[in-house]
Parts: structure tokens; sequence; C-alpha cells
């Protein structure tokens, strides 16, 4: 079917949509102001920074980020226009639904990072990954103790400025938009989310079917492209690069009254950065634009 694509102008002035770009899609020896001033450059609209292990970058949070590297992260996103759109992380592994209470005082202090981070950053969003299924451990008893653990965080949860949103991995604990749904409804809770990402479904269903079903409990949004027929992540490709209906997955955000961030999570694809960088940048703004676009 042909359709009219708007102009970039139009697209900008009836989307609000934004492009942004995870911190993980660039090289990991880049400081923080080489990240803010080549993305940036690039012509994202946002960033995503991570709270990572010591060592992993030069451009990771961790958990003893003091007060005054933030200030200076904060001063590069202002001297870039680059904002801070939300704060991920690579620490959660089983400590969200795994045994042990040693795991759930872990979650609990990280998620206050990534709030206090959020805060300092002006990020209004933060991902939370929930699971902890073993081979010692059922995705009952996982389920359980991931809600018991969000549950008795509620009052850090509510009472932050930044919404939390649970994040669909490839953890085995989401495997239908309906648990996702059960998940979130069944904690009741103000504030809570869900933090989709379009590839991390694409091996096995649509994601606009997801969205649909998500509605308005979708607070960020991570974007990816899939291979047809892929079954691992080596089928993780660039934007508009694989099998995924964007024109469909955009008007069903919208659909759901979804303003945000699209968030391109790259990290598993080996490319020259700076190519990189540009190619999505560019990818990002064809896709936001399908939103626009009128059937004729």
């Amino acid at each position: 079917m042909l359709g009219r694509v708007v102009s970039h102008q139009t697209m900008e002035k009836e989307c609000p949509m934004i492009r942004s770009i995870n911190a993980w899609s660039v090289p990991p020896a880049w400081t923080f102001e080489q990240v803010f001033e080549n993305v940036a450059k690039a012509g994202f609209e946002a960033i995503e920074l991570n709270v990572d292990a010591k060592g992993v970058s030069l451009h990771a949070l961790t958990m003893d980020t003091t007060a005054e590297e933030l200030k200076c992260v904060k001063d590069l996103s202002r001297q870039h226009n680059l904002p801070v759109t939300s704060i991920s992380t690579s620490l959660y592994g089983d400590k969200l639904g795994g045994p042990g209470r040693d795991r759930r005082d872990q979650a609990r202090v990280l998620l206050e990072k990534q709030l206090e981070y959020a805060e300092a950053l002006g990020a209004d969003g933060v991902l939370v990954v929930p699971g902890g299924i073993s081979e010692d451990w059922s995705i009952q008893a996982a389920w359980g103790t991931a809600q018991e653990s969000i549950a008795a965080m509620r009052s850090l949860i509510e009472g932050a400025p930044a919404k939390v949103g649970v994040e669909n991995v490839w953890n085995r604990f989401f495997m239908s938009p309906f648990d996702m749904v059960r998940f979130i409804d069944g904690l009741r809770m103000n504030n809570l989310g869900a933090y989709f990402d379009v590839g991390n479904v694409a091996v096995y269903t649509q994601p606009e079917y997801w969205i649909e079903i998500l509605g308005q409990r979708i607070v960020k949004i991570h974007v990816k492209d899939y291979q047809a027929g892929g079954v691992d992540a080596k089928a993780f490709v660039n934007l508009m690069q694989g099998g995924i209906r964007w024109r469909r997955v955009v008007r069903a955000l919208k659909q759901a009254g979804y303003d945000g961030a699209l968030t391109a999570e790259l990290g598993l694809i080996p490319a020259a950065p700076d190519y990189l960088l540009d190619i999505t940048n560019e990818a990002l703004r064809r896709i936001i634009a399908m939103g626009q676009e009128e059937d004729i």
C-alpha cells in the first residue's frame, strides 16, 4: 500500500516521541564527556545511562557514584542539550525473584540508587528486571518472591519522582503481555509500570500486540530490530534492518498514549560506533515519522 510521509518539521511538531540511545551502545572507553558530545552531535534528543559494576565502562554510573560526579554529568547534559531520560542497569540478575533475603536487600539498595541518580539527573524513569528462575527455583516461586520484593518497596516507589518500569528481558519471566499485565496490576502500585522492549519479544510474537495489551501501563520503551526466523541474540540487528513492523509499533504506541523516548538499546550489535550512532538516529527519525504517514 502506498503512503505519504510528512516532513521532519511536521513530524516533530505533531509527534512528541523523541530519539534516545542507551549508553551501552557506545564504546566503553568513551568518557562521559565524549558520550554526551558524540551522541548529541549525531542528533539524538536524549540518552539513557546505566548503573554497572565498577570497571565496565568509563561512562557507567556505579553504586559508588558521588553527588559531585552526578553534578558533572548533569552539567554535561545541560551543555549538550541532551537530557537523561532514564536510568537502566545490568545489576539486577536474580535479585528480584531469586531465593534469599540478601537478594531482596540488594535489590532495594540498587533501586534506591537508581532513583537517587534519576532525581539528580532529571530522568523520569528507571528500569528494573524481575526474574530469578533457575533449575532449583520455579517460575511460581520467582513470581511470588518478585512481587513480594517489589511490594516491600511500595513507599520507595510511590514516593519517587521517577516512574519505575519492569522490563521484559530474556529470562523466561514474562512470556506474554498478559503475564506482564498480571504482574503489574497485581501489585496495585502507583508509579509502577512496564518498561517494554520491542525487540525482546520479536522472536515469538509481534511487539504491537504487546503494546495494545499493555496500553497506558507503558512508562518507557527500548527499541532494537530482530531478523525474522532468528532464534538467539545473534539475530538482533540495528533498527529497520530486521522484521519488526515499525509503522504498526508506532501507531500502537500512539493509541496507548505513549509520548516519551524511544531508546535504542543496541549493545549486542557490532558496528563502528560513529556509523552506528548516525544510522541509528536516522532510523529512529524514520520510525517516528511512520506514525504520521497517511495511507492512500
